[in-house]
């Protein structure tokens, strides 16, 4: 029932989707929009075609900051949330500036670190760590938390070790919260490194977007929208493949 469910669903979106296009094609055909402000469905898939060997080559140095950023970022959300988790007084000096580090813009904070660490790939993945770290170390830390205490008593009572109940205890319990953070953190890795090269770079979706933005190639301009959209797809798509391989208990029967 439920993957009739699921089919049933995958296919409304698919038809609203290519309503949408439809319209969309049906508007610029017949001149209600300017080409200039609103390039149709068929120039866009002509500019991706065209243009396809270079968003290619370009894509593949927004993918590379992109999972380098995002692998720093759970590594150091993972630390950051364990360590909170077993120490008091770290949770209670460092999930307030956590915190403080999400209500400072992207955008404010990008050109500062292009200025300090240069053009290359550095200020990109420090960019990309901030926007991805904050939702893995919070989620970590909440499922880290919200183990059941009667089970780690027991646990205790049996002589584990505090390594032994993170284990096989706290870690288990805290997977469904990590993974439902990374979904979110791959999305938020390609669009910040996209927002990062705006700024500045030598390669990368963004850089691309800038240069097609200032010949105003908007058909471009959309072509590399509806890329760095499927490429966040595929990547929260490969998440929940990897959550089914990892947590083999949470499959329907």
């Amino acid at each position: 029932m439920k993957a009739k469910k699921s089919g049933g669903n995958s296919l409304f979106s698919v038809t609203a989707i290519l309503l949408i296009l439809l319209v969309w094609q049906i508007v610029c055909s017949a001149g209600l929009v300017s080409p200039y402000l609103l390039p149709s469905p068929v120039d866009v898939v002509k500019a991706f075609i065209s243009d396809l060997p270079l968003l290619i080559q370009n894509a593949r140095i927004t993918l590379i900051e992109a999972f380098v950023g995002l692998g720093l970022g759970i590594v150091i959300g993972f630390v950051f949330a364990m360590m909170m988790d077993r120490f008091e007084p770290l949770y209670k000096a460092f999930y307030p500036l956590i915190v403080l580090t999400q209500t400072i813009p992207t955008v404010a904070i990008a050109p500062l670190l292009v200025l300090w660490f240069g053009y290359e790939m550095t200020p990109k993945v420090l960019l990309i760590i901030l926007a991805t770290f904050f939702p893995i170390a919070v989620s970590m830390l909440d499922g880290f938390r919200s183990a059941d205490r009667d089970t780690i008593r027991l646990l205790e009572s049996m002589g584990a070790s505090g390594w032994q109940i993170f284990r096989h205890v706290k870690f288990p319990g805290a997977l469904p919260q990590f993974f439902a953070s990374l979904r979110i953190s791959v999305s938020y890795a390609i669009v910040t490194a996209v927002v990062a090269e705006w700024l500045g770079g030598f390669g990368g979706l963004g850089v691309y977007m800038t240069r097609v933005r200032k010949s105003f190639s908007f058909d471009k301009m959309f072509a590399v929208i509806f890329l760095i959209s499927a490429l966040s797809l595929l990547l929260m798509k490969l998440v929940e493949v990897i959550q089914k391989a990892c947590m083999p208990w949470t499959k329907t029967q």
